[in-house]
C-alpha cells in the first residue's frame, strides 16, 4: 500500500491493540537412534550360553539383537511421525483462530475508517455527520475503496502459510482510500463514467463543508446550481468542470478544480490527483509515482439534483436560526488618537461585544496573544484589523510592525505601505524569512544594549517603539524554518521587558504551540475552530467550536484574557482600503528597521561610499545580525572569485580594477599570448601593482604543454610571494580542476557567486547552506555573508592588450622557415620588391644587394637538410620561424628555451636575428594590402 494514499491519522479502534501471536514453527524432531544396548544383550547372553553349555543352538539368541535394532528404530519414527501431526493440527487452530479475528480487527478498522472519512453513501447512512466539523475530513477526500495500510500486526511463525497471514493482516480491504486535497483532482474516462464520479467527489465535498467553507463555481448542470455553496463568496473555493476541445476554462483563482475527461492529454498541469476509470466500478489512482486500484463511487445526475435539493433545505433552515450582529466597519468603532504614555498601553477597539466596542491591548493583556481559527473563518481579517487600529491610534514613535505572512496569501500586502510597517515577509522567499529573522536576534541584542545604555528596567522608561510581529500561519512557518521556534520562545519569554510582542495566528494551537510559547501568551482570540479539543486549548472552553459556520459566524471569536473569569463573544470589525488609505496619508517619522530589505538586483560603484587605506569596494555585503548594509571592502593580499557562466566574475574584477591606476595594474585576460608575455618576464610584477587574472582555470587551457605549466608556476610564485612582493592578486575561476584548484588554496578569500548546481557550489567552496538557486549576476557569498558586487561603466577597466606588432621582411637575409606561407604572402612581398630564393637553389647567401631584400623559403626538412646555410642564417642574419613549425623550433635553433607563446591560427611566427632576442611578429598583416 503506498504512503500517499494512508489517511492522515490512524483510525483509533476499540479492539485490543496488541499484536496476534503466532506459535512458533516445530524445530524438527531429531532422528530416532539406533538402541545399540538393547541390541547387544542378546548377542552377549547368546555368546555367554555358548561358552557354558559349548551348544552351537545357543548361538541363535544373538539374532534377536539385529531384530530389537530394527524394531526400536521403526518405533522411533512412528512416534516422531505422531508428534509432527499433533503440533501441525495445533498450528493450524492457531492460524485459524488468527485469521478470525485479523478478520474482526479488520473490520472494526474498516468501520473506523468509514466513519472518520464518509462517501457520499457513508454520509446518507448517517446523516447526523453532515456539515459536522471533524478534523480529520478537512484536508482529505475519499476516492474510492481500496486497500489501505492495517494498524493490526501479527508475530511469530515461520512458515509459509504464517508469512501469508502476516502480510494478510498488513492490509484492510474494503476501506477508504483518501487523498490529501492538492491542487487538482482529474477524473479520466468514459464522459458518462467520468461525470458520474466527478458528482460524487464534488457532493461528497458539499457534504463534509457547511456554505461558507466551500464554495463551488464552474460547471453549468443543474444539480450543481441547486447546492447551497454554488457561486459563494467566501470559503474553499472549487472549480468543478470538464476539460478538453470545445470545453471552457475553468476558474483560475479556485484553491482546487475536480475536472473530467476523456483522455489524460488535456489534463491541466495542476491536477496532481488522477483517477483512471478501468471499468464502471474500478478505477486507478496515481498521484505522482503512487498508484492504487480503488472501487469508485458514482452518483447519476437525477441522485445528484435530488441530494442538492436537500442541502438546499438543510442551509435555508440554518439560515432562520438566530444570528450574530450584522458586521461593523472598523471606522464605526470611532478610533482617536491616543495621548500620554503610549508604550505602556497599546489598547485599541477591534470589534463589537453586546453593541458596546470591545478592545484589544497587547501590552497589558499580553505581552502576546494567540489567534486561531479554521480556514474562511475570518482570521487574516481580525489581523489586519488589529493592525490598522493600532496604526490609527498610535503614531510610529509608539509602535511599529513587523508583518510576517506564510500561507502563501496577500492578506498583508495592502499594509506595506503604512508609515508603522518596517517589513512584510511572506513564505514566497525563503532567503528573505531567514534574513529577517536573523535581523531580529540583532533586534534582541540592540533593545538589551539600549536599556544597558540607559539604566532602563523595561521599555516603558525609554524612549524605544515598541515592535509587535504579526504571524499569520504559524504551523507553516514552523514546518519551512523548523529553526525558528526557538527564537520565537525566547521573545515570548523577554518580550515584555524589551518591548517585542508577537500576535501568533494559526489554524490550532494543539500541537503547534508549545507550552513554552503558549504559556507567555495570555491574550486568547479564537474564531471558529473545528475541534472542541482546540478551543480549550486556547479560551479553557468549547465555545469557539460552537460557534456558527457560513458568512453568519465569519469574524465572530471567543476573547479571553488572563484576568477574565469567563471568555466574551467579540464581532471582528473589518477593515477596507479607505481605513488604511487615512492611516497611510498621515505619514509620520519612518521608525526604525529591525531589518533591511534585500540587496539591489544592480549597483553602481559610484553609490558606494569611498574606501579608506588602501581598501578597493567591491559592492554592497548584507549582514542582518548587524541590521545593516554596507559596502563590501577588500583590503587582502589575493581575492578569488568563483563562479559559473554569466555570474559576475569578470564584472566583479573590472570592478576592483577600476579603482586601480592603469599604471599601477597588470590584467591577464583571455589573451594566451598576453597572459603568456606577462607571466614569462622573467621577474615578478613591481611592488605596487595589481595583477588582475581573468579565469585562471582556463588560463591552461589556452596555453599548451611547457607554456601552461610555466605559466601556472609563475602565477603561484606571485601569489604565494604577494606580500613579500608588494602586490596584489585578483582572480577568477568557473571551475576549480586540476592547476586552478592549486592555485584556489593559496587565496585567503574566496567569493562564490551564482553557480549550476549544488554540488558545483560545494566545489566551488562554498558552504552547503549557502547555496541559493537562480542567483542574480553579481550576487554571492564571501565569508559566509551576501555580497552584491558593483558595476562600474569606467571606460579604462580592464586595461587594453597591446596587439602583435605586423612584420615585413628588413634589408639584408632572412631565412623563412614555413611548410605552407599565409595566401597572398609571398605575392606582396614580391610586389614591394623582395627577392624570393629557395632553400634548395639558394646556395650560399652571405649578403643581399646594397639596399635589397632577400627571403630564403623552405620547410624544415629542407633548411636542416642544408646546415650550412642554416648555420649562416642563423648565425649572421635573420630566421623567421612559422609556428607551423613550432615543433621543429629547438632543432633550427639550438635554443632550449621556449620561445614566447603563439596562439595557433592567427599568423603568428618568431624572428630570431642573430645575437638578439626572439620575439613574436604578425604575418597576417602583410595581406592587408
Amino acid at each position: 500500500m503506498s504512503s500517499g494514499f494512508v489517511p492522515a491519522l490512524a483510525p483509533r479502534l476499540d479492539t485490543d491493540p496488541s499484536p496476534l501471536a503466532l506459535p512458533p514453527a516445530p524445530s524438527p524432531a531429531p532422528r530416532p537412534g539406533v538402541p545399540w544396548l538393547a541390541s547387544a544383550v542378546p548377542v552377549v547372553g547368546a555368546l555367554g550360553l555358548w561358552a557354558v553349555t559349548g551348544s552351537i543352538f545357543a548361538l541363535w539368541f544373538a539374532v534377536l539383537g539385529p531384530v530389537i535394532a530394527v524394531a526400536g528404530v521403526l518405533d522411533g519414527h512412528r512416534s516422531t511421525k505422531r508428534v509432527r501431526r499433533a503440533a501441525a493440527e495445533e498450528a493450524a487452530v492457531v492460524r485459524a483462530r488468527a485469521g478470525v479475528q485479523i478478520d474482526e480487527r479488520h473490520a472494526a478498522e474498516r468501520a473506523a475508517l468509514r466513519a472518520r472519512h464518509p462517501d457520499v453513501a457513508g454520509y446518507l447512512r448517517h446523516p447526523e455527520q453532515i456539515w459536522r466539523a471533524v478534523p480529520e475530513r478537512v484536508g482529505t477526500l475519499v476516492v474510492g475503496a481500496g486497500r489501505v495500510a492495517s494498524a493490526v500486526r501479527v508475530t511469530g511463525g515461520g512458515g509459509e502459510e504464517d508469512a501469508a497471514l502476516v502480510a494478510r493482516a498488513r492490509e484492510v480491504a474494503a476501506a477508504p482510500v483518501t487523498v490529501a486535497l492538492g491542487s487538482g483532482i482529474a477524473v479520466v474516462g468514459p464522459p458518462v463514467l467520468a461525470d458520474a464520479v466527478v458528482r460524487a467527489l464534488v457532493l461528497q465535498l458539499a457534504l463534509a463543508r457547511p456554505p461558507g467553507e466551500l464554495a463551488l463555481v464552474g460547471g453549468e448542470t443543474a444539480w450543481l446550481r441547486e447546492l447551497p455553496h454554488a457561486g459563494a463568496a467566501a470559503g474553499f473555493r472549487v472549480a468543478v468542470g470538464r476539460v478538453g476541445e470545445g470545453e471552457g476554462e475553468l476558474d483560475q483563482d479556485s484553491e482546487l478544480v475536480i475536472v473530467s475527461a476523456r483522455t489524460a492529454d488535456a489534463l491541466p498541469p495542476r491536477c496532481g490527483t488522477v483517477i483512471f476509470l478501468v471499468s464502471a466500478a474500478e478505477a486507478r489512482v496515481e498521484i505522482g509515482g503512487d498508484v492504487e486500484l480503488v472501487s469508485v463511487e458514482a452518483i447519476s445526475e437525477l441522485q445528484a439534483a435530488t441530494l442538492a435539493n436537500e442541502l438546499a433545505a438543510r442551509a435555508s433552515r440554518m439560515r432562520r436560526a438566530p444570528r450574530e450582529a450584522s458586521a461593523v466597519r472598523l471606522a464605526e468603532l470611532g478610533i482617536g488618537r491616543r495621548s500620554g504614555s503610549p508604550a505602556l498601553s497599546l489598547s485599541v477597539p477591534v470589534g463589537l461585544c453586546a453593541s458596546a466596542p470591545a478592545s484589544l491591548d497587547i501590552v497589558t493583556d499580553g505581552p502576546h496573544a494567540v489567534v486561531t481559527g479554521m480556514t474562511g473563518a475570518g482570521k487574516s481579517e481580525l489581523l489586519v484589523t488589529w493592525v490598522v487600529a493600532l496604526c490609527t491610534a498610535y503614531d510610529t514613535s509608539a509602535v511599529s510592525f513587523l508583518l510576517a505572512d506564510f500561507k502563501g496569501g496577500t492578506a498583508f500586502d495592502a499594509l506595506a505601505r503604512l508609515p508603522h510597517v518596517t517589513g512584510v515577509i511572506t513564505d514566497l522567499d525563503s532567503r528573505v524569512a531567514r534574513r529577517a529573522i536573523e535581523s531580529l536576534r540583532a533586534e534582541l541584542r540592540h533593545r538589551e544594549a539600549e536599556l544597558a545604555r540607559s539604566g532602563a528596567r523595561d521599555i516603558g522608561q525609554t524612549d524605544l517603539p515598541r515592535l509587535i510581529i504579526v504571524i499569520d500561519e504559524f504551523a507553516a512557518l514552523r514546518e519551512s524554518h523548523p529553526e525558528l521556534e526557538a527564537l520565537f520562545t525566547d521573545i515570548a519569554a523577554r518580550g515584555r521587558a524589551l518591548g517585542m510582542h508577537l500576535i501568533i495566528g494559526t489554524q490550532r494551537a494543539a500541537g503547534v504551540l508549545r507550552d513554552s510559547l503558549l504559556a507567555n501568551c495570555p491574550l486568547r482570540v479564537s474564531l471558529r475552530v473545528a475541534d472542541a479539543l482546540d478551543s480549550r486549548a486556547v479560551v479553557g472552553t468549547d465555545e469557539a467550536a460552537r460557534l456558527p459556520g457560513g458568512a453568519e459566524g465569519r469574524g465572530v471569536a471567543v476573547v479571553r484574557r488572563s484576568a477574565d473569569a469567563r471568555t466574551s463573544r467579540v464581532r471582528m470589525a473589518l477593515t477596507d482600503a479607505t481605513d488604511i488609505a487615512a492611516v497611510e496619508h498621515r505619514g509620520g517619522a519612518a521608525p526604525r528597521r529591525p531589518w533591511l530589505p534585500a540587496l539591489p538586483l544592480t549597483l553602481d560603484l559610484a553609490d558606494l561610499p569611498p574606501a579608506i587605506d588602501g581598501a578597493l569596494r567591491l559592492g554592497l555585503v548584507d549582514e542582518p545580525d548587524h541590521q545593516r548594509q554596507a559596502a563590501c571592502l577588500i583590503a587582502d593580499r589575493a581575492l578569488l572569485v568563483v563562479g559559473g557562466v554569466g555570474a559576475g566574475k569578470t564584472t566583479a574584477l573590472r570592478t576592483l580594477a577600476a579603482q586601480v591606476p592603469r599604471a599601477a595594474r597588470l590584467w591577464i585576460g583571455p589573451d594566451s599570448e598576453a597572459a603568456w608575455d606577462a607571466l614569462a618576464a622573467g621577474t615578478p610584477p613591481v611592488p605596487g601593482t595589481t595583477v588582475f587574472v581573468d579565469d585562471v582555470d582556463a588560463l591552461a587551457g589556452r596555453l599548451s604543454g611547457d607554456y601552461a605549466r610555466a605559466a601556472s608556476d609563475e602565477l603561484e610564485r606571485w601569489i604565494r610571494g604577494a606580500g613579500d612582493l608588494g602586490i596584489r592578486i585578483f582572480a577568477s575561476a568557473q571551475r576549480l580542476t586540476g592547476a586552478a584548484g592549486r592555485l584556489a588554496d593559496l587565496f585567503p578569500r574566496r567569493l562564490v557567486l551564482a553557480t549550476a548546481s549544488r554540488a558545483d557550489h560545494l566545489a566551488a567552496g562554498g558552504e552547503g547552506a549557502d547555496f541559493v538557486a537562480d542567483l542574480p549576476p553579481g550576487r554571492g557569498t564571501l565569508d559566509r555573508r551576501t555580497v552584491q558586487v558593483a558595476v562600474t561603466d569606467a571606460e579604462d577597466a580592464p586595461a587594453a592588450v597591446p596587439a602583435t606588432a605586423n612584420w615585413d621582411p628588413p634589408l639584408g637575409v632572412t631565412g623563412y622557415v614555413v611548410r605552407h606561407a599565409p595566401p597572398g604572402l609571398l605575392e606582396r612581398w614580391e610586389r614591394t620588391g623582395v627577392r624570393l630564393r629557395a632553400v634548395d637553389g639558394a646556395g650560399e647567401v652571405t649578403e643581399a644587394e646594397p639596399g635589397g631584400r632577400v627571403v630564403v623559403i623552405g620547410d624544415p626538412e629542407q633548411w636542416m637538410s642544408h646546415p650550412r646555410l642554416l648555420t649562416q642564417v642563423r648565425n649572421l642574419h635573420v630566421l623567421v620561424i612559422d609556428v607551423s613549425c613550432a615543433a621543429d623550433y629547438r632543432l633550427l635553433t639550438g635554443d632550449r628555451e621556449p620561445p614566447p607563446y603563439c596562439a595557433p591560427g592567427r599568423g603568428r611566427a618568431w624572428e630570431c636575428p642573430a645575437g638578439r632576442r626572439v620575439r613574436r611578429i604578425a604575418l597576417t598583416g602583410a595581406l592587408g594590402a
